[in-house]
C-alpha cells in the first residue's frame, strides 16, 4: 500500500516551483494537463501515482496539493496556464484583501493565523482522502513574507496538528552574493529558519547563489531567468520521490529514505546535487546540449564534486579541511548494473573522494530507481544526491552575521511592531518593541549551526559504560552500501 504525501505550496517562490514539480510528475507518469491518463500510459507499469495523486470520480488524476498565497498574481498564473484544470479549486487559498505580505515574515505569519481555520479546513480534506497518510512536503522561500512568514505559522500549524507524521521542506534560500531588494531578508531567514529547525524533520537547503552559479556554469545560461532556477528545485524535488513512485525493495517511503540520513534530529539540514542537469527542449535549442557517455561512477563522482551542489561556495570551501559528511544518499536512475555499482563504491574509498565523520559508519546509501518509460533521456543514467554535510553551518552563519549587523542597530524592527508577537507593553503602558522572538531565533539557528560544528569532533559521541554512542546504535539497523 502506498504511504501517501501531500504538498503544500506556499508564497510565491512556493507555488512556481511547485508547478514546475507537477508538470514533471504528470509527465513521468504519462498524465495530460488536464489529469487524464494519455492513451500510450500502459497501466501494466508499476508506478505508484497514489503516492502524490488520487482519482477524482471522473477517473482524473487529481494532485495531493494545497496553494496559499496571500496575493494572487502567481496563483492566477497557475490558473490561467496549461494546467490550469490540473489541481482542484477547492485546494487553492488567496488572501481576500490580495494585498500580499510585504515581504515581511511578520506580516505573513500574522495574516496565517486569521485564517488558520480554512488551511487546516484545506489540509483535513486532503488527508482525508489518504488511506495511509505519511507526511507532508513544503515548498517555500526563507526570505520574503508569505512563503517565510505563512510557510513558518503553517509548519506549526502541522506539527500541532499532525504530530506523528512526516515533514519534509525544500526551503529556497536567498542569494548572498547580491545586495537584496528585502531589506529584512536577514530577520525574515533567521525567524523561518528558527521553524524549520523545531518543526520540519527534513529541510532539502536549495540555495539561490548556487542555483544561478550551477545555470552559468553547468547550463551556459549567463543570466538565468527564475522559470530555469525554478526548474532546476522541481527537478531536484522529482527525482528525491523516484522512489517513492517507481518503488525497490528499499528506500520505497518517505520514512526510509530519510532515516540514514538523519542520525542527528537538530541536524536534518540537507545538501542535495544532480547529474547531468539537462534543459527543456527549446532551451537547449538556443543555448545549445551537451551529451556526454555517461556511467555510474562518472555520475557518482561528480555527485561528490562541490561545483554540483546546490549549496553556496561560501559555506562548500570555509574550513574545508574540517567539513564532513555525516551521511550520503544518492538515487540513481537509468540503466544501471549492481556489479558496477559495487565497483564504482570502491573506487571512490580507493580515491577518498568523500571525508565523513569519525564517530559514524562512513558509508554512501544508495537506491536504485527506474527511470520514466515516457521520458525520453539522451544520458543512460542519472543521479540524486541528498547528502548532511557539516559546511551547512556556513551558509547559517553568513545569515547570523547579517542578521547581527542590523539587529544591533536596531534597523527596521519598527517595521514588526505592528504585529502582536513583537510588542509588548513598557512599565508606563506605552507599546513598544518587544525583541524576545527574535533573540529566540537567534538562539536556536545558533545552537545548530554548533551542533554541526560539534559533529565534527572525533568525540562527538562519547561512549557510556561501554555502550556505543547513541547515533552508532541508530544506525547500526540501517543496510547501506560501504564507502
Amino acid at each position: 500500500m502506498p504511504r501517501e504525501i501531500i504538498t503544500l505550496q506556499v508564497g510565491q517562490c512556493g507555488n512556481q516551483v511547485g508547478a514546475e514539480f507537477w508538470k514533471k510528475l504528470c509527465a513521468e507518469h504519462g498524465i495530460n494537463n488536464d489529469g487524464i491518463l494519455e492513451e500510450f500510459a500502459s497501466q501494466s507499469v508499476n508506478d505508484r501515482k497514489d503516492v502524490f495523486f488520487y482519482q477524482a470520480d471522473d477517473e482524473r488524476y487529481i494532485p495531493r496539493a494545497c496553494l496559499f498565497d496571500l496575493e494572487p498574481r502567481v496563483i492566477n498564473g497557475i490558473q490561467n496556464s496549461e494546467i490550469r484544470h490540473l489541481f482542484n479549486p477547492e485546494n487553492v487559498f488567496v488572501s481576500p484583501n490580495g494585498g500580499g505580505a510585504g515581504n515581511n515574515w511578520a506580516s505573513g505569519y500574522h495574516q496565517g493565523e486569521q485564517v488558520l481555520e480554512e488551511i487546516l479546513d484545506m489540509i483535513d480534506r486532503e488527508a482525508g482522502y489518504s488511506d495511509s497518510l505519511e507526511g507532508f512536503t513544503l515548498a517555500h522561500s526563507i526570505a520574503g513574507g508569505t512563503g517565510s512568514g505563512m510557510g513558518s505559522f503553517i509548519l506549526e500549524a502541522l506539527n500541532d496538528r499532525y504530530p506523528k507524521k512526516l515533514i519534509q521542506t525544500y526551503s529556497v534560500f536567498p542569494n548572498q552574493s547580491e545586495s537584496s531588494d528585502v531589506v529584512v531578508q536577514p530577520y525574515n531567514s533567521v525567524l523561518t529558519m528558527k521553524r524549520l529547525t523545531l518543526n520540519a524533520d527534513a529541510v532539502v537547503v536549495l540555495d539561490n547563489t548556487a542555483l544561478n552559479r550551477i545555470a552559468a556554469e553547468r547550463l551556459h545560461i549567463d543570466n538565468p531567468s527564475i522559470a530555469q532556477t525554478n526548474t532546476l528545485v522541481a527537478t531536484v524535488m522529482a527525482a528525491s520521490t523516484a522512489t517513492l513512485r517507481y518503488p525497490g525493495y528499499m528506500n520505497n517511503d518517505l520514512m526510509g529514505l530519510l532515516a540514514s540520513l538523519i542520525p542527528v534530529p537538530q541536524c536534518h539540514f540537507l545538501m542535495a546535487g544532480y547529474t547531468p542537469l539537462t534543459l527543456d527542449a527549446a532551451t537547449e535549442a538556443a543555448y545549445g546540449s551537451v551529451v556526454r557517455k555517461t556511467t555510474v561512477l562518472d555520475v557518482m563522482r561528480r555527485l561528490l564534486q562541490p561545483k554540483n551542489l546546490m549549496v553556496s561556495p561560501h559555506a562548500r570551501e570555509k574550513d574545508q579541511d574540517k567539513s564532513r559528511y555525516i551521511s550520503i544518499l544518492n538515487i540513481i536512475q537509468g540503466d544501471v548494473d549492481p556489479g558496477q555499482l559495487h565497483q564504482s563504491l570502491m573506487r571512490i574509498r580507493e580515491r577518498k573522494l568523500a571525508s565523513f565523520i569519525e564517530w559514524g559508519p562512513a558509508s554512501i546509501q544508495v537506491a536504485l530507481s527506474r527511470s520514466s518509460p515516457y521520458i525520453k533521456s539522451s544520458h543512460r543514467v542519472s543521479g540524486l544526491m541528498l547528502a548532511n554535510h557539516t559546511s551547512i553551518r556556513h551558509l547559517f552563519n553568513r545569515t547570523l552575521s547579517q542578521f547581527d549587523k542590523m539587529y544591533k542597530m536596531s534597523a527596521y524592527t519598527q517595521t514588526y511592531k505592528d504585529y502582536p508577537m513583537f510588542t509588548r507593553s513598557n512599565a508606563k503602558g506605552i507599546e513598544e518593541f518587544n525583541p524576545e522572538e527574535f533573540e529566540d531565533a537567534r538562539e536556536v539557528v545558533g545552537a545548530v549551526s554548533e551542533e554541526y560544528a560539534a559533529c565534527e569532533k572525533v568525540d562527538y559521541i562519547e561512549p557510556i559504560d561501554g555502550i556505543g554512542g547513541a547515533v552508532n546504535s541508530l544506525s547500526s539497523g540501517l543496510s547501506g552500501l560501504n564507502v
